[in-house]
């Protein structure tokens, strides 16, 4: 046997991009990462209101047992992201150039382009319907939030981004 063809036999083939699944307690419907990259808890990464309770802006954080305001579900047909603990509000992408924050939850407007996100079940991907180049992901650097975990929430190079920060699934319906 060659050294090249031992090489191929040792080295293991990656099926999936999923390094450890969460072990995600939160309820339905509910939209995480299909990685759980380094919450301490195994508690997946989720969608989630910036603070406790209502904001209109959004990041990725712990995904909460109780769920509330990490609950959010998409809506194939309107193509949006939908706050279920906050009927009627959509995350929606903040096109100004020097925003902190890229993602806002607003009132759902069905003409907003800010808000029409396209699901791709097969690569786990969202991206946005007018640019199909750019990735809803999470940000690559952690941080404490309280008991829980934290990362921005950013709109990303596809291409060029690690799938542990830009494969979500989608569970439930609304």
């Amino acid at each position: 046997m060659t050294v090249k063809q031992l090489f191929v036999l040792l080295v293991p083939v990656s099926v999936s991009a999923v390094a450890a699944p969460p072990e995600l307690q939160t309820p339905e419907p509910v939209i995480y990462l299909a990685d759980n990259i380094d919450e301490q808890e195994a508690l997946g990464w989720c969608i989630d209101t910036l603070g406790r309770g209502w904001s209109e802006q959004l990041h990725t954080h712990s995904c909460k047992p109780e769920g509330g305001d990490v609950q959010f579900a998409y809506d194939s047909e309107a193509r949006r992201i939908i706050s279920v603990e906050f009927p009627g509000k959509c995350a929606t992408l903040n096109e100004s150039a020097d925003a902190e924050v890229p993602f806002n939850l607003l009132d759902c407007d069905a003409t907003s382009a800010a808000q029409s996100f396209v699901y791709d079940a097969e690569t786990l991907e969202f991206t946005l319907e007018g640019d199909r180049g750019q990735c809803l992901a999470a940000g690559s650097e952690s941080r404490t939030a309280g008991p829980y975990m934290a990362r921005d929430l950013e709109l990303a190079p596809c291409a060029s981004t690690d799938a542990a920060l830009k494969q979500w699934i989608v569970k439930g319906d609304i």
